[in-house]
């Protein structure tokens, strides 16, 4: 079954993180049996730290074979100088190709000088066809870090969320960001927090989780024009049926708004589809035994 565009590809398998953190031994056969099934057409990368690429390459060697390559999202978390041993070392990994990159900027205290050096990390490591990331550093004004990010022909990439109350940005601050982003032409995923698909309250935690449509819809209304104020009242939006009807007025729009929001990292893939399906924009799960339509 296809993917209605708007949502191809948006689901990077994070399911190795926090707050799921699947075991490696079964997250690989769980994101192969999502690639095997209907909802293939939603998935992005598997995305896997590169401190574990020698624990996944033990489970891919322990698999039947014959299967596709694993396409991978490698994160490197200790910034540029980890960068090559990362690349290299996935490289050897068989049953495995690296589709992405997430570079941290790493520490400094000129985060622009930071975020240019692991731009310029990735534009000289990475083969053609990889996408490159670099994590924004947050607390300073986005739009110099996103120029640098785009002079170097990569993408951003913002955390949305995390297992403290401070890992979650408010509406003004991914607004701020998102705004920035598609001015400069700089494509962005989103990573940790965004699990569902309209703007929570966790009733556990009492953390303020962003909405993957709001951001989305924020996307849109970025792309037309819209200040950054007025994203943020998008990302406060917590009325689904507000959100639904306002993705399926992006239709004509969906590979534009996809070109600028590439997808974003969740540790579960079924949770945000079930979300879409009880707002009416996917079909129902087929019940247990019935084929899907």
């Amino acid at each position: 079954m296809s993917a209605p565009a708007l949502f191809a590809g948006l689901l990077d398998d994070a399911a190795l993180f926090p707050p799921g953190e699947a075991p490696m031994a079964r997250a690989v056969p769980a994101h192969r049996a999502h690639l095997a099934g209907p909802h293939a057409g939603h998935l992005g990368v598997f995305v896997v730290a590169a401190s574990r690429l020698d624990e996944l390459e033990r489970v891919l060697a322990a698999e039947d074979g014959g299967g596709a390559p694993l396409e991978l999202g490698v994160t490197v978390p200790d910034g540029p100088a980890a960068l090559e041993a990362a690349l290299e070392r996935a490289g050897r990994i068989e049953g495995a190709r690296v589709a992405a990159v997430e570079l941290a900027a790493g520490p400094g205290a000129d985060p622009r000088a930071a975020v240019v050096r692991a731009a310029a990390a990735l534009a000289r490591a990475l083969p053609a066809g990889v996408a490159g990331y670099v994590e924004v550093p947050r607390g300073t004004d986005p739009r110099p870090l996103l120029e640098a990010v785009a002079e170097q022909g990569r993408r951003a990439k913002f955390r949305t969320g995390g297992t403290t109350s401070g890992a979650f940005p408010d509406e003004a601050e991914l607004a701020a960001a998102v705004h920035a982003a598609v001015a400069g032409g700089t494509p962005f995923k989103c990573t940790a927090g965004l699990h569902n698909a309209v703007r929570r309250t966790d009733p556990g935690t009492g953390f303020e989780h962003h909405g993957f449509l709001n951001v989305l819809a924020a996307t849109g209304a970025a792309l037309r024009g819209a200040s950054a104020p007025e994203l943020a009242g998008v990302l406060a939006e917590r009325d689904g049926a507000v959100l639904a009807a306002a993705a399926r007025a992006e239709e004509a729009r969906a590979a534009a708004i996809r070109t600028a929001f590439t997808g974003f990292g969740t540790c579960s893939v079924t949770e945000p589809l079930a979300d879409l399906a009880a707002l009416g924009l996917l079909p129902p799960p087929a019940p247990p035994g019935e084929a899907p339509g």
